[in-house]
This record gives C-alpha cells, structure tokens and sequence, in this order.
C-alpha cells in the first residue's frame, strides 16, 4: 500500500469541481468607502459575475500557481500555465514535508481528459521489465472518484484549474448569493474579494477586472489557485513516444505507484 503523504495518493471525499467566480464592485469610489464587507452583491455585479469565465476564455490563458496544505507538515504545490483555450495545462508539482522527509517533483501535462507525468521514480525501470520503448512520461486518464467514491487530490487540482473558463455565460440569478468581502493585494494587484454561498472566495484585480485568485476548502484544508500573466499560452503535450499509456501497461502502473 502506498504512503498516503504521496501527493498521488492522497485521497479525497468526492466533490464537485465547480468554477466559482466573481468580479470586482461596479460602485463608484465614494459608495465603495461606505459598504462593509458581508453586503450583498447588486444585480449589476450578478451580471457580470456571469461572464467572468468566459472573459478567462477570451484570454486565452495565465500563468497558475496552486497551493493545497494537505496534511499536516505537508504542502502540495502546482506552478505552471494553463491554456484556457484548448483546456491543457503544465506544471511542475512539488510536495515539501516540514518533518525532513525530502520533498517530491513531477512534471505535470494535462488536458480535459488525461494527466502526464514525469520525473517519476522507477518509470524508465518499469518501462525496460515491461519490454516497452524508453518513455518519459506516463499517461493516464484524469479521475473523478473511484469505487469507493474519493479521488486523488492531483486529479482534483488540475480539474480545478483547466474549470476556471467557460464557453458561455452562466445565470446571473446564480450569484445572488454571492457577498463582497474588501479588498486585497494579490500578486502586487489590487484585487476586489467575494465570497460564494458554498465559502469560495474570488479575488479579482481592480485594473484589468480579471480573476487573479480562488481559494476553496477540499475536506479540511484549504486550496488556493492564483492566477497571473493572463494572454495566450502555447503549451505542446509530451508526443505518444515519449509516453507509455498506463490504462494499456497496467503492470507499469502498478509498479510505479499510479
């Protein structure tokens, strides 16, 4: 059995990857100064909450950092670009352990489906017993839950990420939940902060109006992806031979650990 400190490993309830996000006050400066953090959003920040996916779409893409404390000691970190365009990302995830366990790296690719990853130990081993040609990079399809209803906090992550887009609006009647929290610098940027009806807080900077973080709680402990850099991103999946499929070479799954 696998150490459950392993980022691949860890397991989570099931949850729905829901996209939640908002944007900053359409009130002007002297309304702003006088509301307090809990007020509600107006029917003008609704209909714009509803299109803030997409307009993560027309960018096109953004430089993304994910951090998810997992456990206690332990911190999983994914930072990397992400193509909202074509739904692939890349990354490169490190767990650290404050206990001097040596911390842990993968190169990570991943699309709407599928999850590529790298740097990991034994790959090049299990390959050659299994009689395979070199590969780099093992692939496998992205999880949802398994049959006992929970998923690996990797999978979860980069659902999370690739979901912070949309082709299409949503209701703004959806929002109307949604309360503005203040304000905060992220990344240098003023952001504007709301908070949906779940506990999900958006942060959306006041320049570009434009999500710049969503911090989340996945079973105990809190999720923060913070985006940056928005614009087009070109980002090529490993090529089929430097790839061994794990769903057709099972045994190289298992030997590996995915």
């Amino acid at each position: 059995m696998r150490s459950p400190r392993r980022p691949g490993s860890l397991r989570l309830v099931a949850v729905t990857v829901v996209a939640a996000v908002a944007v900053l006050s359409g009130c002007s400066g002297e309304d702003a100064a006088e509301r307090r953090p809990g007020a509600a959003v107006t029917a003008e920040e609704a209909d714009v909450l509803a299109e803030v996916l997409v307009a993560d779409f027309r960018e096109g893409g953004a430089d993304v950092e994910v951090s998810a404390p997992f456990a206690e000691g332990a911190v999983l970190t994914l930072t990397g670009e992400v193509d909202f365009s074509r739904t692939i990302g890349r990354a490169q995830a490190v767990t650290r352990y404050q206990d001097g366990q040596p911390e842990e790296t993968r190169t990570l690719f991943f699309d709407g489906t599928d999850l590529w990853q790298g740097d990991v130990p034994g790959l090049p081993e299990a390959v050659a017993a299994a009689g395979l040609p070199p590969a780099g990079y093992a692939r496998r399809p992205i999880a949802t839950t398994d049959a006992a209803g929970t998923a690996s906090l990797l999978d979860v992550l980069v659902q999370m990420v690739t979901r912070l887009s949309a082709r299409s609006a949503d209701d703004p009647r959806s929002f109307e939940a949604y309360t503005w929290q203040g304000s905060r610098s992220v990344n240098g940027e003023l952001a504007s902060v709301f908070r949906s009806g779940t506990g999900a807080e958006i942060a959306v900077a006041a320049e570009s109006g434009l999500l710049v973080q969503y911090v989340t709680t996945l079973q105990d402990f809190e999720v923060t992806i913070t985006l940056a850099d928005h614009g087009r991103r070109e980002i090529s999946l490993p090529a089929d031979g430097e790839t061994v499929d794990l769903t057709a070479h099972p045994e190289v799954a298992e030997a590996v650990g995915l």
